[in-house]
């Protein structure tokens, strides 16, 4: 079986860059622009893998950025042996250069953020000119990073500086082995997926042929064999284009042996549990069981202020009732003839090995499992990212207005409800949210952001209404554009749009007296507000 497994991994299908990540906050940008833009399969591995353990040959390997300093005792480096596997190599943030000699190559504690112009230097170098065809003699440019390179490692020679690193990027001179000092993965690099796309399909020779439906045929036929014909598999959902679409795809693999399991949390939007369970159960043919917890969730959150505590808790309470519920099935199963036990679970976020970042917050959706369970994980959409699980999800023939439904936090209103969270507070932003989402998509602009809600202040301010002093809480309004969710700007708002947004709020809703638009870019903000 674990042959016929390996043998349906998109790997041994498609021509595949490989990428090693040093912890960049930013590396699942590198797999999304080639998979996604350039078409061309890329897998992530930590930088920790070593060539002996790859069970395929890549068709070039991409090296991220990372937090670490060349100055960090425990920096992570890169197995030497890649550089003789005979296959092109691309450093970014010049992780490639420092790893091959940091005592000679690396200097200063440098700090350098934002754009830059970067000056290409198109010399008689063929490995050069490939890097960057194409882009003429300048391109913008951005820069984040601590060091700056400060000599060149022997072998390579100059392919781009700007003002303020004169080795913006490098190459070696006889070998396909480059370095930039940039980031082409962000946005702010405006070219930056030609880099990508000159490295992966000229330089690497690696078919721009990847497409999702493919994937689904294959992910198919690899969880059935994973799986088998008698196991049962158990997975949270939340209504969220994550969950629903792999509680879709486990059905049409395994049918009715998939249980999904969904947990109000107490927390959740106006009429959530009842649309979820419609769209899964009657409209998706999805086994679905709904546990009621709102009351157990809401005495834990009693009292509690810090955002980290109220993530915790919430992610301890959904394991107990989960674990419950996974040992209710496993006992009917027990008792089910032909039914075989429950051995796997869903893990239905797009998630991916991360390496050393700086953790900015705990992960909204992602937990772990008591060892008492002893259940395998399962994830299908562990190397998607969200613009492709909703391609996935079109695939699968569900529809648009849940495959384009903004991502909820699995915390749910507990982290938009700032302090302490209570039934009353609860209400509150229930009735706000609806209000807000009903007329961006009365006005046909839901779709033009990636995320909006309503985040319920802890504090309160004076208004009037009726003639008469009211004291309540403060309504924030949020909403950003973003491709990648790593970066985002806030949604510009026909002003009578907000206007008449806010009017409702304030008339509409008991105990809120103001209403705010938060502008915050990320960075230097984050998209939720706890």
């Amino acid at each position: 079986m674990a042959a016929n497994v390996e043998a349906e991994a998109p790997h041994n299908t498609f021509d595949t860059i490989l990428l090693l990540d040093f912890g960049s906050q930013t590396s699942h940008l590198i797999l999304r622009r080639l998979r996604n833009e350039a078409r061309v399969y890329c897998e992530m591995l930590p930088c920790t893998t070593k060539l002996a353990e790859l069970t395929f040959k890549p068709k070039g390997i991409i090296l991220s950025g990372g937090p670490a300093s060349v100055y960090d005792k425990d920096a992570p480096h890169v197995d030497p042996a890649i550089f003789d596997l005979g296959v092109p190599i691309l450093g970014i943030c010049l992780e490639l250069a420092w790893r091959i000699d940091s005592a000679n190559v690396a200097g200063g504690q440098i700090r350098e953020y934002g754009h830059a112009d970067v000056t290409i230097h198109n010399g008689a170098n063929s490995h050069a000119n490939r890097l960057f065809a194409g882009l003429g003699e300048t391109m913008h440019a951005y820069m984040s990073h601590f060091d700056k390179l400060v000599k060149l490692p022997e072998g390579f020679e100059v392919i781009a500086s700007t003002q303020n690193s004169e080795y913006a990027g490098i190459a070696h001179q006889t070998k396909p082995i480059y370095g930039v000092q940039f980031h082409p993965e962000l946005e702010h690099t405006p070219r930056g997926i030609e880099i990508l796309r000159n490295f992966a399909i000229e330089i690497c020779g690696a078919q721009p042929n990847w497409e999702m439906k493919d994937f689904i045929k294959k992910e198919i036929v690899r969880i059935r064999h994973l799986v088998g014909d008698r196991a049962q598999v158990i997975g949270a959902v939340s209504g969220g284009v994550d969950s629903t679409v792999a509680a879709k795809l486990m059905q049409e693999a395994i049918g009715d042996r998939f249980h999904a399991i969904l947990v109000n949390n107490g927390v959740m939007r106006l009429n959530e549990c009842e649309q979820v369970k419609e769209t899964l159960d009657e409209h998706l043919g999805i086994n679905l069981t709904v546990v009621d917890g709102a009351e157990l969730f809401l005495s834990r959150l009693k009292g509690v202020n810090e955002p980290e505590k109220k993530r915790k808790i919430i992610g301890a309470t959904f394991i107990d009732l989960f674990q419950q519920e996974a040992l209710r099935i496993e006992k009917e199963a027990e008792n089910t003839p032909n039914a075989g036990p429950v051995e796997w679970f869903l893990q239905g976020t797009s998630v991916s090995y991360k390496g050393p970042s700086a953790t900015i917050k705990t992960h909204h959706n992602v937990g772990g499992l008591p060892e008492t369970l002893k259940l395998k994980l399962i994830e299908p959409l562990r190397e998607l990212f969200k613009d492709e699980v909703r391609e996935f999800g079109r695939e699968l023939g569900i529809h648009r207005d849940l495959v384009m439904r903004h991502p909820f936090p699995g915390p749910g209103l507990a982290i938009r409800i700032l302090g302490e969270v209570d039934a009353e507070r609860v209400a509150i932003a229930r009735a706000a949210d609806h209000i807000f989402i009903s007329e961006i998509r009365a006005a046909g602009v839901y779709d033009e952001m990636s995320q909006a809600y309503v985040a319920i202040s802890k504090d309160r301010a004076v208004g009037v209404q009726g003639d008469a002093r009211v004291y309540g809480y403060i309504a924030i309004l949020r909403a950003v554009k973003t491709l990648d969710f790593m970066s985002a700007e806030p949604y510009n708002f026909d002003f009578a749009l907000l206007k008449k947004i806010s009017t409702r709020i304030v008339n509409e809703v008991e105990g809120i007296a103001r209403v705010t638009y938060d502008i915050t870019s990320k960075p230097p903000g984050t998209i939720e507000m706890e």
